[in-house]
């Protein structure tokens, strides 16, 4: 990891008013708590969607000891099924702005990634990878994506299928001498296929994100220039190759340290929409916006949030085009996880209240994924005993059912 300071870009300041103009659009969304299929000491949750449903990743600490867990359930018409072990060790790194993944391919292999710390003082991991063929009874040994040999980051990957059952991951890199963002592929006899660079200098440790839009996948991730401007940009696969990053909108964030807020992309046909995090006037904001041609133009900022937000964004486009966000957003001092429904035309609902979340670290990042009619969420909770000593983490999932 390069030589700057991590640190989460705060909130505040005078009301906003959320963009779009006119009355709100009408729009509720009933959420319903459902009890959590993962167990005690649990955290870093992630989400993802197939055929089958909606898939539940997270990490499970041992009690007493070193040892990190990754497991998943998955969530059908008969609701959370038993947890499954993917893999263990007591040489993880485990983040709560990096969380592992567990994602499965239209053929049915699940995917998974984790992360193994390789020098504390460097913040330096290597990305590894393992598949299964039986529903996660047996899997493969793990196996990395990069081939640097360096000591140094490799991190905050996104995985996404490709045509031809082909498993796509872009990550950042820290073997330059700036972080930069590289793209792997494996075909379905699991052969490496590619392995190139997308971006040279890259914010270093923002979240990426990919979606599968007609024209190709669409990658989002936060740029850093030599100025230190640190804005959302795209970058597009078009017959093999990157397009150059370019912002989705100019914000102008100018920050010596790394926010540790990424964006989130979500694509249908040639539509996409993006939702991310910046800092105007010592504000923390959310915003959103729409594109109707796989990534290439995007439409002016949507502001999510009302009073001031920490971010921790995520988005799923809608059937009829509009879109769900998420994000954190600041109430009285405290975090609460909200949503609500975005329109191409900037018309918004109002706000919905998900959960209250704790602010820090404590919460992670709220991810939540769409499935049919319902929107899956997950976060994390910090339960704290009586008598105030120290409270033990824990994966909380709620289901709202679109209207």
């Amino acid at each position: 990891m390069a030589a700057t300071s991590c640190s989460e870009g705060g909130a505040g300041g005078a009301p906003a008013t959320a963009a779009g103009g006119g009355e709100p659009a009408e729009w509720t969304a009933r959420v319903e708590l459902v009890p959590s299929p993962s167990g005690p000491d649990s955290s870093d949750p992630q989400v993802t969607t197939s055929d089958r449903g909606v898939l539940l990743s997270w990490v499970e600490q041992a009690p007493a000891g070193r040892t990190s867990t990754l497991k998943f359930a998955e969530r059908g018409s008969s609701g959370w099924s038993a947890p499954v072990t993917v893999a263990s060790g007591e040489d993880w790194f485990v983040s709560y702005a990096d969380p592992p993944t567990v994602m499965r391919l239209s053929d049915g292999t699940l995917v998974a990634s984790w992360l193994v710390l390789t020098d504390i003082l460097k913040e330096a991991t290597e990305l590894h990878l393992s598949y299964s063929r039986d529903e996660g009874k047996t899997w493969s040994q793990s196996f990395l994506p990069h081939h640097d040999r360096t000591t140094s980051q490799h991190a905050f990957a996104s995985l996404f299928e490709l045509p031809g059952r082909a498993l796509g991951l872009l990550w950042l890199d820290g073997r330059g001498e700036a972080m930069g963002v590289r793209y792997t592929t494996f075909d379905a006899s699991w052969k490496q296929t590619e392995d190139i660079g997308v971006d040279a200098k890259a914010c270093e440790c923002c979240g990426t994100s990919v979606a599968m839009a007609a024209d190709g996948p669409v990658a989002e991730f936060r740029d850093r220039t030599d100025a230190e401007i640190r804005d959302i940009v795209v970058s597009r696969l078009e017959r093999g190759a990157w397009s150059a990053a370019v912002p989705v909108h100019a914000d102008g964030w100018q920050v010596d340290y790394c926010p540790i807020n990424g964006p989130m992309v979500s694509a249908r046909g040639r539509q996409a929409a993006v939702a991310w995090f910046t800092v105007k006037s010592d504000q923390g904001q959310s915003y959103a916006a729409f594109s109707s041609d796989s990534g290439r133009t995007w439409g002016e900022p949507i502001r999510l949030d009302e009073r001031g937000s920490t971010g921790r964004v995520d988005i799923e486009l809608l059937d009829d085009g509009s879109a769900v966000a998420t994000w954190v957003e600041v109430v009285d001092g405290r975090g609460e996880l909200r949503m609500r429904r975005l329109q191409v035309s900037g018309l918004n609902s109002p706000a919905v209240s998900v959960a209250g979340v704790p602010g820090g670290s404590s919460s992670g990042y709220p991810r939540f994924a769409r499935r049919d009619k319902d929107l899956v969420f997950a976060w994390t909770e910090t339960a704290v005993p009586a008598g105030g000593s120290e409270g033990t983490l824990s994966v909380h999932t709620a289901i709202a059912h679109l209207p």
